[in-house]
């Protein structure tokens, strides 16, 4: 018996396998292109990363250079800062005598309240 050739529609099985072999270069290609796709995103994720990093970085530097700055201004300040108490006290006794003078306090409440300024 002769093979007999069929034209026009494939048979079940040709259909099955032109469908199976679309099916796999479809999935083939969507299958790269998504790989292509996270890697660049990795990659992006990668170079925000860094950037992130070196602006950290920066950031500390200015900060340690502002610090070493400040340090002498506060060490100078700090004798300034010493004397402001004083004149502090000086004041507060000064508001006291004059309302002692006006006889807004007796003198036991002013004694009272300079002891207590000079002994805090």
């Amino acid at each position: 018996m002769p093979f007999i050739r069929r034209v026009g529609r494939p048979g079940l099985i040709g259909l099955a396998a032109r469908t199976a072999v679309v099916a796999g270069t479809a999935t083939a290609v969507s299958g790269g292109m998504a790989r292509r796709q996270q890697e660049k995103a990795q990659e992006q994720y990668e170079a925000e990363q860094y950037q992130a990093a070196q602006q950290q970085e920066a950031m500390q530097q200015a900060a340690a250079q502002a610090a070493a700055a400040q340090a002498p201004a506060a060490q100078a300040a700090a004798p300034a800062g010493a004397a402001a108490p004083g004149a502090d006290l000086v004041g507060e006794l000064q508001k006291l005598a004059t309302l002692q003078q006006q006889g807004l306090i007796t003198p036991e409440e002013f004694a009272a309240a300079k002891a207590k300024l000079l002994g805090a």
